[in-house]
């Protein structure tokens, strides 16, 4: 049985994939949230391909979908920081080929037990770079 600790870290992982299919396809782009500058200096479409991810920037963020239909939502802060919330990590469950589908409240606890996995940077909203090290 998939953990909600687990359908983080694959998140994770899949939002770090998408990143470096982005620096592999641009290598300008330092991190993630570049896309939205590419798309802002018109050197890419709204939506398109970007490596083996179509994208669909939408207002603060970017939808990823894989190659194995995994959506991949995330949105940037204004300094760049890749946040989510946990209808983001819901949707990402939901499209994995083994669909894993946690209420918000059991993705909520946890990720709070027994010892925290995210920090909340605003209510219901959580930093991706508090969890990267986890992965490594």
């Amino acid at each position: 049985m998939t953990t909600a600790r687990d359908l983080v870290i694959g998140y994770l992982d899949a939002l770090r994939s998408a990143g470096e299919a982005l620096r592999a396809t641009f290598p300008s782009a330092e991190r993630l949230a570049d896309v939205l500058g590419l798309v802002r200096s018109h050197r890419i479409s709204r939506t398109g391909e970007i490596g083996s991810y179509s994208s669909s920037v939408h207002g603060a963020g970017c939808l990823f979908v894989g190659q194995d239909g995994s959506e991949i939502d995330v949105d940037f802060t204004a300094d760049g920081a890749e946040i989510f919330d946990l209808w983001r990590l819901r949707l990402y469950g939901q499209s994995l080929a083994e669909p894993v589908d946690l209420t918000e409240r059991d993705l909520r606890s946890g990720l709070e037990s027994p010892e925290p996995l995210l920090t909340e940077v605003r209510p219901g909203w959580f930093s991706a770079g508090e969890v990267a090290r986890l992965t490594d």
